[in-house]
């Protein structure tokens, strides 16, 4: 009997088998059985072992509702006490889906996630205050047994920070010890683990777009525990690791930065000899949701924009265009001149961020044109601004 919330809820199914056929039964359906020869055993193969502290749904078997065909009528059959006093279906509840936790609910992904997953009541959020991936002992943390899924939107994400001594220890508890855990976790119960890494995992140097199984070679602190955790997360059985470049979201980001400035007829300095595309966060959060509803393949993929690749030069220009400034105001300049008079550590950063979406786009994901969100944002950008000026 299908107990799950969903169009074949109250299916019934029956068949009759003997020693040479087993029944996989999924869960949140309910089974029963009638043995019909003397001296039959009825052998259970179960992935989880009976809890006091879980709820197990269950039917009457007599219920009229169900009709159910049994072979040996009930009132001929042996019951046990249990059996007769079971509740009628019209009393039951459906089974929802497993839970989906995404961590890091607070950060621009976090928030983009809540977006896309605005219609799915079994996903559940928690910022740091709810989950401290730092903490400890996280086997502890949930009752991991009703959940299928963990979406891993925390990290720490503080580039130059992580080249100092307290900030290199920051970075690496969290995007490697807590990963870690949260991998263990996922081994342990069997759930699948959804990781987001970042281009910095590479050098940069390469003369083509990175693929998913290129060699990593980060350059700073950031990028190579970065690369430690995609390694940790890649020996969980059930992964998906998601590597993304140039992030925009809602929050402080490099195009509102470039719309202040511009609007504050500031003309600013850009580097022009990084080169990458921009991701929006409403398309990672999309790219996740694919890859876990379809069930795509297990492993690592690369999402970002499509399009065209530039450098933070040109997105800034574009920037200041689209918002009817005029881009020359923008100046190109190398990384190193722009970190010239830097007073703090600066970490090194990959000049060549461009990913390739080949992997990605043969789950039937395509990615959206980097240059249209980008123009998306700019407008709707402009119209919040619009608004508050008239407020």
């Amino acid at each position: 009997v299908d107990m799950r919330s969903g169009p074949t809820f109250g299916t019934v199914f029956t068949a009759e088998i003997d020693p040479s056929r087993a029944v996989f039964v999924p869960r949140g359906v309910g089974n029963s059985f009638q043995t019909l020869e003397p001296d039959t055993a009825y052998a259970y193969l179960v992935n989880e072992h009976y809890s006091p502290d879980a709820a197990y749904p269950s039917v009457n078997p007599a219920d009229t509702e169900l009709a159910i065909n049994w072979p040996i009528p009930l009132e001929q059959a042996e019951l046990s006490a249990k059996d007769k006093a079971q509740p009628p279906f019209a009393e039951l509840t459906p089974i929802e889906p497993l839970k989906t936790l995404v961590l890091g609910a607070g950060g621009q992904l976090g928030q983009a996630l809540r977006t896309a997953y605005a219609d799915a009541p079994h996903v559940e959020f928690a910022g740091h205050t709810e989950f401290d991936l730092t903490a400890g002992d996280l086997e502890s943390a949930r009752p991991w047994r009703d959940y299928d899924t963990i979406i891993n939107a925390a990290a720490y994400t503080a580039v130059d920070a992580a080249e100092t001594a307290e900030g290199r220890a920051a970075a690496w508890a969290t995007n490697v010890t807590a990963v870690s855990a949260l991998a263990r976790v996922a081994a342990d119960h069997r759930l699948t683990l959804v990781h987001v890494s970042s281009d910095y995992v590479f050098d940069g140097t390469a003369t083509r777009p990175y693929r998913e199984d290129d060699a990593l070679a980060p350059l700073g602190v950031y990028g190579q525990s970065k690369a430690a955790g995609d390694q940790i997360v890649a020996t969980v059985p059930r992964h998906y690791v998601v590597r993304t470049s140039w992030v925009i979201g809602d929050g402080k980001n490099f195009v509102r930065t470039m719309l202040s400035l511009a609007d504050r007829g500031v003309n600013p300095s850009v580097v022009n000899d990084q080169i990458g595309r921009l991701t929006f966060t409403s398309e990672l959060a999309r790219a996740i949701r694919h890859l876990t509803e379809t069930r795509a393949p297990y492993g690592t993929y690369h999402v970002t924009g499509s399009g065209q690749a530039g450098s933070w030069a040109d997105v800034a220009k574009r920037a200041f265009a689209l918002a009817g400034h005029d881009p020359d105001r923008v100046t190109g300049v190398s990384t190193a001149e722009y970190f010239a008079g830097a007073t703090g550590p600066v970490a090194p950063r990959p000049h060549g961020s461009v990913l390739d979406l080949a992997k990605i786009e043969s789950t039937g994901f395509t990615p959206a044109d980097a240059d249209e969100m980008l123009a998306n944002y700019v407008a709707a950008e402009s119209c919040t601004t619009r608004e508050t000026a008239r407020t």
